[in-house]
């Protein structure tokens, strides 16, 4: 582990100081993680409210690791549309604080949104203790858009931003939030590099930034409202509702710069490398 750790950092090295890279799975080596400061497992549960039967390990009939089919090496396939609950702890594996925190997530994805993805919305991935609108960090595909949209969501406290509870459809104050892309690369066939900045959460001015292939698609209104976790609870949700390939996913202590982020997604070989 300490070997591991080591060499994946020492690859980082040329866009992220190593203390910054705390959680990187390559899903070369089965489903844990490479490199955690929390828990490296996996874990399947029958859904995130009923994770009292939650498993280490993928317990998915849908889900698998696919052979040399990902941008490095092996990747996760999402063969059908996943609604089971498949995530790492949070805790430790972001650098969630009280207050005010900071971070980069990084990932790769393999689809096209609009013959691959079922009916419904769908996010390839969520960070949160709860739910998608109160403390959370996400990407989703649109459900009704032709073709889809990818969108970055983020939000603090839900009582804090949105008191009544409107539902999302129907709140200005949620659609305002999100930066939308309507014109996006994935495609069959290739691979597509996620990456989400964002700094000063819980803080009064929190911002994150959506990068797709290394270029800024567009940076969120500030989140003034706070940022608040049960932190045995918190997740790092994957495939909610996905079906494709996921890989390469990395959690770094602090917000990459857009230089980095562009390196990150021309480097030529994973981060376990």
């Amino acid at each position: 582990m300490k070997l591991t750790l080591f060499l994946a950092m020492a690859c980082c090295a040329a866009f992220a100081q190593k203390k910054d890279l705390l959680f990187h799975a390559s899903f070369n080596h089965g489903v844990d993680a490479d490199v955690a400061r929390g828990d490296k497992r996996l874990y399947t549960a029958t859904a995130y409210n009923k994770r009292e039967d939650a498993k280490p390990g993928l317990h998915h009939p849908d889900i698998e690791i696919a052979k040399g089919a990902g941008k490095f090496g092996d990747a996760l396939r999402f063969k059908k549309k996943n609604n089971k609950a498949v995530y790492f702890p949070a805790d430790g594996n972001v650098n969630f604080q009280d207050g005010n925190w900071s971070g980069t997530i990084s990932f790769w994805l393999s689809l096209d949104p609009e013959t691959d993805l079922e009916p419904g919305f769908c996010d390839p991935i969520q960070v949160t203790d709860d739910a998608y609108n109160d403390s959370a960090i996400w990407v989703d595909f649109t459900k009704d858009d032709k073709p889809r949209h990818f969108r970055l969501g983020v939000f603090g406290d839900l009582k804090k931003w949105n008191p009544d509870n409107t539902p999302s459809d129907k709140s200005p104050k949620f659609n305002n939030r999100l930066v939308v892309v309507k014109k996006t690369p994935f495609a069959k066939g290739q691979w597509t590099h996620v990456a989400i900045a964002h700094q000063g959460l819980g803080g009064g001015k929190g911002t994150a930034t959506l990068y797709l292939n290394g270029q800024a698609q567009g940076t969120s209104e500030t989140i003034a409202e706070g940022f608040t976790w049960d932190r045995t609870k918190a997740a790092i949700r994957l495939g909610v509702a996905y079906v494709g390939l996921f890989d390469e996913l990395s959690v770094f202590g602090r917000p990459l710069s857009a230089a980095e982020i562009k390196k990150l997604h021309e480097s030529k070989k994973g981060l376990s490398k």
